[in-house]
């Protein structure tokens, strides 16, 4: 009996890169080899936004802003952006987005200080921090396909987010139509 007959075949599709990135091993009776696989790009990104969701510096109130609670949250924040540069390959698209916002982070920290502080200084340059925060979020967010939670959402730029209707495709367009309906 053929095997077409009495089986059904079951088509299997496994990405490489799904495979690799689970192995992390091989061993022949001679020898092994082991290494520890890399992480995914967008796992370094999406952990980097989990912990962005939490520092109340980026989307907290003004008036609820405690300067040396905020420096101190902002070399946090440069402390994780280097750690997860460094865990990224070479040549990943992200690098330079994380890259402009850890140097968005010492230019905080260099304005925000004698002798260039000014009056009210830190609240100026925290407002500056986070639009360039949001934007380079909101990029990072569609590049990795990662929604961004909680208040950390609040940084991003209004015209970076698609009001209801906006911009809708003819297929989102009738789907739309049809929830209505």
């Amino acid at each position: 009996m053929p095997l077409e007959e009495g089986v059904k075949l079951i088509k299997l599709s496994i990405r490489f890169k799904d495979i690799a990135s689970r192995l992390s091993g091989i061993s022949i009776p001679v020898f092994g080899v082991s290494w520890t696989p890399p992480e995914s790009e967008r796992k370094i990104i999406r952990d980097l936004l989990v912990f962005l969701e939490d520092r109340r510096a980026l989307y907290n109130p003004f008036v609820h802003e405690i300067e040396a609670e905020v420096t101190q949250s902002v070399l946090d924040i440069r402390k994780a952006l280097t750690a997860a540069i460094q865990r990224l390959p070479e040549k990943c698209p992200a690098t330079p987005r994380l890259r402009a916002i850890r140097a968005a982070c010492r230019e905080y920290l260099n304005s925000t200080h004698p002798p260039h502080r000014l009056f009210l200084g830190f609240l100026e340059e925290l407002c500056r921090l986070r639009s360039l925060f949001g934007v380079n979020i909101a990029y990072l967010a569609v590049e990795y396909g990662i929604d961004i939670e909680g208040e950390l959402a609040s940084i991003v730029p209004p015209e970076f987010i698609r009001d209801e209707g906006e911009d809708l495709d003819e297929k989102d367009h009738e789907q739309a139509l049809a929830a209505d309906g």
